[in-house]
């Protein structure tokens, strides 16, 4: 098989398994994982309370990417994550279909302000998890991370690319 008829073939696989209504199979986990592209890894801080918090993240810039966030993973190192930036500012909605392990969703203004912290969202759920107001990036970490570390709303958070302290 072609390396673009095995993209097609997993991009398939994956939409018919986000079509079930019901958590994937350890072979569709399996399946999914292995045909994940990499993506690339940059250093991330959030300043909270005088210390600073160092993360290394995924980042989803694509539509795709940010589509396939972290579904599928069976697992997130507490001082890893993924940042979903947006080319400008807008109101941002996940969901937690296909994905395994709860999370904390980072909601990051455009000067790097956080505007809201969902903390352990629920594995496989369909509700949506927003904020009322835009934003430039949203920042996936493992769920109850955000509260170990004391991380608030108005605390900052920077990356290459992203806003200065």
């Amino acid at each position: 098989m072609t390396m673009g008829r095995a993209i097609v073939a997993a991009v398939l696989a994956l939409a018919l398994l986000g079509c079930r209504g019901e958590p994937p199979t350890a072979g569709e986990i399996a399946a999914a994982r292995d045909s994940r592209p990499a993506l690339d890894r940059i250093p991330l801080q959030i300043r909270s309370d005088g210390n600073t918090h160092d993360f290394t993240v995924e980042v989803a810039r694509s539509e795709d990417e940010q589509a396939r966030g972290l579904m599928y993973r069976e697992s997130l190192a507490a001082g890893e994550g993924m940042l979903f930036p947006f080319p400008e500012p807008r109101p941002a909605s996940f969901w937690m279909k296909n994905t395994l392990i709860p999370l904390d969703m980072i909601f990051v203004r455009a000067d790097g302000s956080i505007a809201r912290i969902a903390v352990n969202t629920v594995p496989h759920s369909l509700s949506p998890v927003g904020v009322g107001e835009p934003v430039a990036a949203v920042l996936e970490i493992a769920g109850g991370r955000s509260v170990e570390l004391g991380i608030d709303e108005g605390d900052r958070v920077t990356w290459a690319g992203g806003p200065a302290l």
